[in-house]
């Protein structure tokens, strides 16, 4: 009688042991699915936003691409190329052959950002340390590659 009786409390003790751990496995798988439910829809807006964010980009403009490949220029090369020939302004002496504005006393200033929007224009923002603004400017490839830029716009941010 008695081992029935311990081993129906066994028995009583390892049913409610299991319900225990099987609630709380519930619980956590819950959290879990409602946890990836978020990060899903999270990544559907990133990825809309990237979309939308990356409507004017180079890369992803076949009509840009395809302009240089007709000339017999490589489209994979191009941003590099057009990227080195502005950045080699920063190099240069004296004013700056892109940017209309002069730097402050003692400063000079660089092209720090360059952002290829197809295959005429582009926009840069440009800085001194201690006066920053933006430009947009378009470029061409003359025979032999050289680059041409010639500014289209620029503003200078206001100065605190």
């Amino acid at each position: 009688m008695y081992l029935f009786i311990v081993s129906l409390l066994l028995i009583l003790f390892q049913y409610a042991s299991a319900k225990r751990i099987f609630e709380s496995q519930n619980k956590r798988l819950t959290s879990a699915k409602g946890k990836i439910e978020r990060l899903t829809d999270s990544i559907a807006a990133m990825d809309e936003k990237l979309i939308h964010c990356s409507h004017f980009k180079f890369e992803n403009n076949e009509d840009a691409i395809s302009y240089f490949e007709r000339d017999g220029y490589k489209a994979e090369t191009i941003i590099a190329t057009v990227q080195d020939a502005i950045y080699s302004t920063n190099e240069l002496k004296g004013q700056h052959p892109i940017v209309p504005y002069a730097s402050s006393e003692g400063r000079k200033i660089l092209i720090n950002t360059i952002k290829l929007l197809n295959h005429k224009w582009i926009i840069a923002d440009f800085s001194d340390g201690e006066y920053w603004g933006e430009v947009f400017f378009t470029y061409h490839i003359r025979e032999g590659g050289k680059i041409e830029f010639n500014l289209v716009e620029s503003f200078l941010y206001p100065f605190d």
